[in-house]
This record gives structure tokens, C-alpha cells and sequence, in this order.
């Protein structure tokens, strides 16, 4: 809909526009809007698309016929390398996050997100990681050794240039974002959607996200802490996957499949919500079997974590491992098949309007049905063995990605497209598109199964005459030109609907859900007045609503106040709790993200002394972003409200930061857990491990020492928590001082533990790993002792208080969440050797 004229809604919206607007010019760097980080994302994710296809495309060149030299081998090695790298790490989950960071607050009836910082901070994280990934290739070191980065090949000894430490520091740089942007969303989903809106009342599109979101907080940190582990290997000779210093390489694919294989339901999950959310639509009904899909989805979540050998069972596992591993690989074809049923019935008993919208979604059930086939074939060990490493893996991986996400990617932009531009696409170039696209795409990858068959390898640059692959190849590689015209259509069709598609009238697809309530394009705020619904589909059940909403007759009409806000409801019911205050429009994301990127590049550039200044320099910028918080005056500028209106978020006990908090630390213990994982698993299967005479005790009683020190400081935290909600302040300040006395005590600990000079790192991987884990106890100390020496600053301030006792209690779950990781590593460096040895 377009934004109403009268006086009244003219003079609402110039009242939201002077604190919610986007400022001109560079300020524009400032914004940290939902709306306008979610279009970033899909911008710069659509640049690094077009980047990855260009690779793609000189690997089809390359291989159209045998005996080519188009491409050398190192090149061809880079080449497919980065190709595979920006599609899964810079495109497909960027993209979707974006389009989700755009569309939940819209879906769920909010302003915007919970943490728009977070939010701002995330993008540019993505961006400059990217930045950094693509710089290889300008220097001509890019990474060569795949997507997977395998150990041994990318140590080291075959590996000595700087070019798998472009890939290690650039993506785990970028993949901070995808982790923020998980916790973001997940909050989002549980605490800030409209009231009413219980839990059996979301969207689907709402649901898919919420289970992504909490995959990637969960799945994400095992690849974080691989790529952290390799990186030191190489620049510092840390010894953890070679093997003849008591490591192994099969433990780096063990932690990047922990990874990896959740990583294709990451991608494939918001592409089916985009699917639940229009096929409805374009069915003119409601989709069929509401509960059963959404259990389908909790099921996919939580069987993909189970999956990760599924790509090791030519490694050397256990047999008893293979069985398990290829079962539950055939269990996740259950839930994907439910939510399949769901979508034919739901066309089976409707009536499809076959818009271009709707060919794309066609087209991904027909792909991505095919490609679940060949997956349950992969499954199979004996079926796994024979094709593993060929091109019929390959085929199989973009049957299930583009498949799975691209062409529902596509389908939800055509159908957003009015959001973004306020106009209509083409039908004619949109239907050119697609067939294009479907026609290329099978012609690539259809026969690419045939190839893998007659035993053609993968990352193979060449190939001689007579092996039966020259067809193929040449079909493969013609196929996939057809493929790159249609996305050029897709791209000419998107590009000119802004200057030539006709204006779109309200609501023009006749949808049901909230989006499509705002105007077109959506202001900043999104909706001037916040409604409450009382349906799955409000938009097909309350005609008239898009109106009453921009004439400000809902929740928050107000704005005198100069607050950014939005309703915090109870994740359950829906039911309204507190005003969740928002920070405006400031520079402190960029600032930080810069800084970080400069880390980053300083330890490319083994350049550590100025590293570690630009940490410092980071660490300050955090803290200042940290200070306007809360009840500082530019967070709330007026802290009062209506009687009949519940207190703002930073004056309650349970805001939004506390399930933020939660939902980082379990980022952090997923990383912990990986980080034990590696523990046990060199201890019990790397084939050259090696004890040192007492070595296993080497920091036990300091790690000790330093766990009681945590647990007392985190009772005495606690107790002035529970005296803060009681109303007691006094004492507070005084109190919080001896914890972070306590923290840094338990850190100093914590240093003269690692300054053991019987700890040999680089001699073998049981002190690699003792000195992680003590500097990760460390880490986590000093992080402690910091978060609550600001908080005594804040107390002396007026910003912490009787009457705004909420940070301490965010602050609190750190120093459990310390204490915790204390006494568990005691028990694991401390208490396992001793048993072992026992045994």
C-alpha cells in the first residue's frame, strides 16, 4: 500500500520519519535500521554471487573439452576453490540471513530488530570478511586447496604461502556475522513480534528462521574454533592435526563437517519457508497442515547435527559409526518429505495462479525432490564409496543447493519485489528468465551424475580423450552458459522494473501476512501503530487493518518521546510485557568492524604488534558502544510512559540483552564443546599421541585455584543481583568491585599458568591443546572482570541501580557461564589423564 494523505497520518508519519528516517549523504553509514542492513546483505551478497559465478564459469571452460590449458592447474585449483568458498560462506547464508533480517520485523508486526547495532556490526563484519577473501585473488595467492581446506594439504608443509590463511581469517571474520545475525534473529522471533501473535500464530517464513538461526548458533562455532586451531598451526607451529606430533587431520574434517552438514538445512530451511509463505498465496489458501510442518522443521533441525560423518565414510570410521551415520542420513528424508506432502496438498486442494513467483517454486520442487533422491542414494555406504569424490557428488550438492535455495531465493524476490521498489516486475522476462535458468541448470548438473558414474573425479583440471567424458563435459559446459543467460535475464528483468514496472497497488498479491501492511516501499519504522492479531492470516481475516495501522489506531502511535521502540511480548502467549527501547543511528558498528578488519589484516601480514594494538583500539570502541546503553540518556532520551503502558525493557529483569546474553554464551559453549570434543578425541584415536611426563597435570592446581576464585566472585555476583530486584542499590558499587577484583585475580592465575616452561606447544598436540584451552579459560576471566568493572562505572553514573537493576543480571551469567567452563576444563586436563592412566 502506498502511505495514506491525510493531515492526521501526514503529520504521524513526518512525527516517525524525524527519529526513525535514514540521515543523507555519508551519515548514511550510520543507519542501523533493519530495513536498510537486510538490503545491504542481499546487495553485497548478490556482488559476491556474481564473483562465485565468474569462477564457476572458468571451471566449465576449463573442462568443455579434454586437453584444455584455458586454466593452469593453480589456477584451476583457485579457481574452484573460491568458487565453492563464496557460494556457501558469502553468498547462500548471508542472503538468506539478509532477506530474514528484512523481513521478520515486518512479518511479526515490529519496528525492528532487537540489537540494530548487532545488526550494522554484522554486515560489515560480512563485508570486509569478504573483502579480505576476495583481496587473494588481486594478489594472485588465493586459497587452492578447496572449500573444505583439508588438512594435511592446507598445512604448512604442502601448503607454505599465505593463501589458506586468506581463507581462514577472511571467513572466520565473516562468519562473527552469521553467528550475531543468528542470536538477532532468534531473539527477534521469541520476544518481539506483535501482541497476540502466540507461537501457534506465526507466520511459517517466522518458524524456518527460527530454527536456522538457532542452527547457525549452534553449528557455526565448530568451524570457528577449526579455522582458530589451523591458523595457529600454521603461524605459530602449533601442533594440531599433524599427526607425527600426536595430532590428527581427520580431526579438522570432524569439526568442519559439524559444520558443514547442518550448514545445507542453514540454507535450505529459509528457502522453504520462503516456499510455505507463497505457495499459499499463490494456492489461494492456507497451507495444509500448519503443526505437523512446523514439527517437520524442529526435526530437520535437530537430526541435521546428527549427520556430519555422512561425508567421512571413506576416511577409515568404524563401521558401527558408518551404520549409525548413514541411518540418520536416511531419517532427515522424513521430516523434508512431510514438508513436500504439505506443499502439493496445499496445491493439490487449491487453486494456482501460475505467476513467475510460482514457476520458480515449481521448478525448486522438481530440482531439490531430485537431488533428496540421489541424497538418500549418497547415504548408502557401499553406494557412498564407489562415488565418492566424482561428479556425481557434485551433481548431487547442487541439485540440493541451488535446488534447494536458489530457485526459492529468486521466486521470493520476484514476489518481494514491490517491498523493495514499490513496482511490479515483468512476467514476460521473468518467465524467460526461469526457463533459462531450469533448462541450463539440468543440462549442467542432470548429466554431471552420468559423468561421476563413468568415474570422472572431482578437482580434476583436465582430462585425456577416450575416457567417455568428453560429451558430457561439453553438455555440462554449454549448459551451463544457458544457465548464466538466464540469471542475466533475472538480473536485466530486476534491474529495470525500477525504472520501467508499473507502480504496485496495495497488497498485490493478495497475501495474508503483515508485511504487506506497510507501505511500499516501508518506511523505517515499518508500521506507525502496532496491531494486535488474533490469526494466522490477519491480512485475510481483517479487511481494512494496512489502514488502521498507518492512521496510528494500534499499540505505540506516539513518537513525542524522540524513543525508538517496539512491544516485548512473553515468547509463549504473545501477551505484551515491557517497551523494548531501540539505539538510534551511530557510527560505532563501523568504527569496530574496522578496527577488526585491521586486526585481521595485521595477522595476514604477520605484522602482530600492530594486531594487537588494533585489538586494543577495538576493545575501547566496544566498550564505548557498551556505555550508551540502557538508561544512558541517548538510549532513552525520555524514560517515562503511559500509566497504562508496561516500563521500559532496561528498567525490568528480563529484557531482550538476557536472552541475547543466553544465546551467545551457547554460541560459546557449542565452541567449548568442539574445543573438548578435540580433547577426547586426539586422546582416544590420534595415532602418534603423546603424554608427557606430567604433562597432564601442567596448570591443574592454577586452573583450580582459578575455578574456586570464579565461583565465589559468581555467588557474590548473585547475591547483589537478587538485592537489586528486591529494590536494595546500596553497596552495589562496592560489591561489583570485589567480583572484578576476583576476575582479574583468577586471570593473573590463569597467566602464570601458561608462563610454564614445560609447556611445548609446538613439540606436541596434548600442550597445544593445554594451552588453548588455558588461554580460552583466560580469555573468558578477563572478559568477565571487564563486563563488571564497566558496570561499576555505569552504577556510579545513575545508569545501574534499585531502579534499573537489568545489566548486572546479563553480566551475571557470564562469570556462571566462566565458572562453569573453570571447573569442566579442570576436569578434563586435570582429572581425565589420571583415570586414563588408572585404566
Amino acid at each position: 500500500m502506498t502511505r495514506p494523505h491525510t493531515p492526521e497520518a501526514d503529520r504521524v508519519h513526518a512525527d516517525f520519519d524525524a527519529v526513525w528516517g535514514t540521515p543523507p549523504g555519508w551519515r548514511t553509514l550510520t543507519v542501523v535500521n533493519h530495513t536498510t542492513i537486510g538490503l545491504r546483505f542481499m546487495l553485497t551478497g548478490l556482488a559476491f554471487f556474481l564473483v562465485g559465478g565468474l569462477f564457476a564459469m572458468l571451471v566449465r571452460v576449463q573442462l568443455a573439452l579434454p586437453g584444455l590449458d584455458v586454466l593452469t592447474p593453480e589456477l584451476y585449483n583457485q579457481a574452484f576453490t573460491m568458487h565453492g568458498t563464496v557460494m556457501m560462506f558469502l553468498f547462500a547464508v548471508p542472503v538468506m540471513e539478509g532477506l530474514a533480517v528484512y523481513l521478520l520485523p515486518k512479518m511479526l508486526g515490529a519496528r525492528d530488530l532487537v540489537y540494530p547495532r548487532l545488526s550494522a556490526f554484522g554486515y560489515w563484519c560480512y563485508l570486509f570478511g569478504g573483502l579480505i577473501l576476495l583481496s587473494s585473488v588481486v594478489l594472485g595467492v588465493a586459497p587452492d586447496t578447496g572449500w573444505f581446506m583439508y588438512t594435511p594439504l592446507s598445512s604448512v608443509p604442502h601448503s607454505p604461502g599465505p593463501n589458506p590463511d586468506f581463507w581462514l581469517i577472511g571467513i572466520t571474520f565473516a562468519e562473527i556475522s552469521a553467528v550475531s545475525a543468528g542470536v538477532e534473529l532468534v531473539v527477534a522471533v521469541l520476544r518481539t513480534r506483535a501482541p497476540g501473535m502466540s507461537l501457534d500464530r506465526m507466520p511459517l517464513y517466522a518458524w524456518y528462521i527460527l530454527v536456522m538461526a538457532m542452527m547457525i548458533v549452534v553449528g557455526f562455532p565448530p568451524l570457528i574454533l577449526g579455522s582458530i586451531l589451523l591458523e595457529l598451526e600454521r603461524a605459530a607451529d602449533f601442533a594440531f592435526f599433524d599427526v607425527t606430533r600426536g595430532g590428527d587431520p581427520v580431526l579438522w574434517q570432524h569439526l568442519f563437517w559439524l559444520f558443514g552438514h547442518p550448514e545445507v538445512y542453514i540454507i535450505f530451511l529459509p528457502a522453504a519457508g520462503i516456499v510455505s509463505t507463497l505457495l499459499p498465496v499463490f494456492a489461494q489458501r492456507p497451507l495444509v497442515a500448519y503443526t505437523p510442518v512446523v514439527l517437520a522443521v524442529l526435526a530437520t533441525g535437530f537430526i541435521s547435527f546428527a549427520l556430519w560423518v555422512h561425508h567421512m565414510f571413506t576416511v577409515g570410521i568404524p563401521q558401527l559409526a558408518q551404520a549409525f551415520f548413514s541411518a540418520a542420513s536416511m531419517l532427515v528424508a522424513v521430516p523434508t518429505g512431510v514438508q513436500v506432502f504439505a506443499w502439493l496438498a496445499t496445491l493439490w486442494l487449491g487453486r494456482p495462479l501460475w505467476k513467475v513467483p510460482m514457476l520458480w517454486l515449481a521448478g525448486f520442487l522438481f530440482v531439490f525432490v531430485a537431488g533428496g533422491l540421489t541424497g538418500v542414494m549418497l547415504a548408502l555406504v557401499p553406494f557412498n564409496w564407489q562415488v565418492h569424490d566424482t561428479q556425481f557428488v557434485v551433481a548431487h550438492l547442487h541439485y540440493v543447493l541451488v535446488g534447494g535455495m536458489f530457485f526459492p531465493l529468486v521466486a521470493g524476490v520476484y514476489y518481494w519485489l514491490p517491498h523493495f521498489s514499490g513496482r511490479m516486475p515483468s512476467a514476460r522476462l521473468g518467465r524467460y528468465g526461469f526457463w533459462l535458468v531450469f533448462v541450463g541448470f539440468n543440462l549442467t548438473f542432470l548429466v554431471m551424475h552420468w559423468t561421476g558414474l563413468l568415474g570422472m573425479p572431482r578437482r580434476v583440471y583436465t582430462y585425456e580423450e577416450g575416457l567417455g567424458w568428453d560429451l558430457p563435459n561439453l553438455v555440462s559446459s554449454v549448459g551451463s552458459f544457458v544457465m548464466a543467460i538466464g540469471v542475466a535475464t533475472v538480473l536485466v528483468d530486476i534491474a529495470l522494473h525500477f525504472r520501467f514496472g508499473r507502480r504496485a497497488t496495495p497488497n498485490p498479491w493478495h497475501a495474508d501476512t503483515l508485511e504487506w501492511a506497510t507501505s511500499l516501499p516501508p518506511g523505517a519504522y515499518n508500521f506507525a501503530s502496532l496491531p494486535e492479531i488474533d490469526s494466522r492470516h490477519p491480512l485475510w481475516e481483517r479487511d481494512g487493518l494496512a489502514d488502521e495501522i498507518a492512521h496510528g489506531k494500534h499499540g505505540l502511535p506516539g513518537i513525542a518521546h524522540g524513543r525508538r521502540e517496539t512491544w516485548g511480548v512473553e515468547p509463549l502467549s504473545g501477551r505484551v510485557r515491557e517497551i523494548v527501547h531501540l539505539p538510534g543511528n551511530t557510527l560505532l558498528p563501523l568504527v569496530v568492524a574496522v578496527l577488526l578488519a585491521a586486526v585481521c589484516i595485521g595477522l595476514l601480514a604477520k605484522a602482530y604488534l600492530p594486531a594487537a594494538a588494533f585489538a586494543l583500539a577495538a576493545t575501547v570502541g566496544m566498550l564505548r558502544w557498551s556505555w550508551e546503553n540502557g538508561a544512558h540518556p541517548r538510549a532513552a532520551p525520555d524514560a517515562t510512559t503511559p500509566p497504562d503502558h508496561p516500563p521500559l525493557h532496561s528498567r525490568t529483569c528480563d529484557g531482550p540483552g538476557l536472552w541475547g546474553m543466553n544465546l551467545t554464551l551457547l554460541a560459546d559453549g557449542a565452541l567449548y564443546l568442539s574445543l573438548l570434543f578435540s580433547w577426547f578425541y586426539l586422546w582416544t584415536v590420534a595415532p602418534a599421541w603423546q603424554l608427557p611426563a606430567g604433562g597432564a597435570a601442567r596448570g591443574g592446581g592454577l586452573l583450580l585455584a582459578s575455578a574456586v576464585l570464579l565461583t565465589v566472585a559468581s555467588i557474590t555476583l548473585r547475591r547483589l543481583v537478587l538485592r537489586l530486584r528486591q529494590g536494595i542499590g546500596a553497596g552495589t558499587a562496592g560489591g561489583l568491585a570485589a567480583v572484578t577484583a576476583a576476575g582479574v585475580a583468577s586471570a593473573g592465575l590463569l597467566v602464570f599458568a601458561l608462563r610454564d616452561p614445560r609447556l611445548a606447544p609446538t613439540a606436541t598436540a596434548h600442550d597445544a591443546l593445554v594451552v588453548f584451552i588455558l588461554g580460552y579459560n583466560l580469555f573468558h576471566c578477563a572478559l568477565a572482570a571487564l563486563a563488571t568493572a564497566l558496570q561499576v562505572a555505569r552504577v556510579r553514573a545513575g545508569y545501574v541501580g534499585a531502579g534499573m537493576p537489568y545489566e548486572p543480571l546479563v553480566v551475571a551469567r557470564l562469570w556462571y557461564y566462566a565458572a562453569a567452563v573453570a571447573w569442566s576444563s579442570y576436569a578434563a586436563l586435570g582429572l581425565f589423564p589420571t583415570a586414563w592412566r588408572a585404566t
